[in-house]
């Protein structure tokens, strides 16, 4: 009986893999050098040579964090798991669509506004329905601007559950949730949009005893979005690991932020020794909730203050350009 004949096995070069999958040659390089998630062949000149297989992997990872999810997260998931996530995702967006033609939204041009995707996360959030959060989320995230999306829901979202848990009216729980969800997409949109390519480097993260970290998240997103390349710290971190990190990075400048207490004598014995270990042409600059009870400490060691989000890209843009007059 003959043998039948092997499959052919296709090549691909980079251009047909972006276009198949969604993702762009950058963020692919990128996924590829940090977590390894395909390894394509070489072609006689050194180019790139993708398979049929490697196409499929890419695709279902880049629908699983279009979910919300980093790819850290789902970087080492088999396909099987993978086109799991991605059916689990579908099934909540059809959902939400469902919902939403029962109860539409108000925006005037037809499309939602902020003020929609807010309501709409408050009242899952209230009913401890996660996936439903998550869907508002990540539709939010695809239809409002990012600045938009930011400043108008991500930042008044955490403000509004912090404030009605104060209060009494919501519970940690609740809190949890929303700070799990909001995590998710927030660091999805940090990796899809910081660029390996960008010359212009920012460190994030806050200082040594501030455990809270979204104002980072929010400012590393912003940078990113800004077309900075970001490196995210994380959370209480002392003043030689941030100074460090900006040193070995090359970076153009470092963002923290603070939210609590506002007086600490010991936080800022953490800034004054952050900006002493900083060379000089490394920026400092510092938001957060608390950060205006800094206010004249900042001023004495030549860091910058942000109030709000649109300071922060405002200032960001005026190092870009002191940059490139050589200042």
């Amino acid at each position: 009986m003959p043998k039948r004949a092997s499959p052919v096995q296709h090549w691909h070069p980079m251009r047909v893999v972006t276009r198949r999958t969604g993702l762009s040659a950058d963020l692919l390089r990128a996924w590829e050098r940090r977590y390894e998630v395909v390894k394509p062949s070489r072609s006689e000149t050194g180019r790139r040579r993708y398979s049929d297989a490697d196409i499929e992997r890419l695709r279902l990872l880049y629908r699983a964090t279009l979910g919300g999810r980093s790819i850290g997260q789902v970087a080492e998931l088999p396909n099987e798991a993978l086109a799991a996530l991605v059916r689990q995702d579908a099934a909540a967006e059809s959902e939400m669509e469902r919902a939403r033609e029962a109860s539409p939204l108000s925006g005037l041009d037809g499309q939602p506004t902020p003020e929609d995707f807010l309501g709409e996360c408050l009242r899952a959030a209230e009913r401890l329905d996660a996936r439903a959060l998550d869907a508002s989320l990540r539709r939010a995230a695809v239809v409002l601007p990012l600045a938009t999306f930011l400043d108008a829901l991500a930042a008044p979202l955490l403000e509004r559950v912090g404030t009605r848990w104060r209060e009494g009216t919501l519970r940690p729980v609740h809190e949890h949730i929303v700070s799990a969800a909001l995590r998710r997409v927030l660091e999805s949109m940090i990796e899809s949009a910081s660029s390996p390519l960008a010359t212009a480097i920012l460190v994030v993260g806050t200082p040594a005893g501030q455990g809270h970290e979204f104002g980072a998240l929010l400012a590393a997103a912003t940078a990113a979005a800004a077309g900075w390349c970001v490196t995210y710290l994380g959370a209480d971190l002392p003043a030689e690991d941030i100074a460090e990190a900006a040193a070995r990075t090359r970076a153009r400048a470092v963002a923290l932020s603070i939210v609590h207490p506002r007086v600490d004598p010991a936080l800022e014995d953490e800034l004054r020794r952050l900006r002493t270990a900083l060379p000089k042409n490394i920026a400092l600059i510092v938001g957060g909730a608390a950060s205006p009870a800094y206010g004249t400490l900042l001023d004495e060691i030549g860091a910058i203050l942000v109030e709000d989000l649109a300071q922060f890209r405002a200032h960001l843009r005026a190092l870009r350009h002191a940059r490139r007059r050589g200042r």
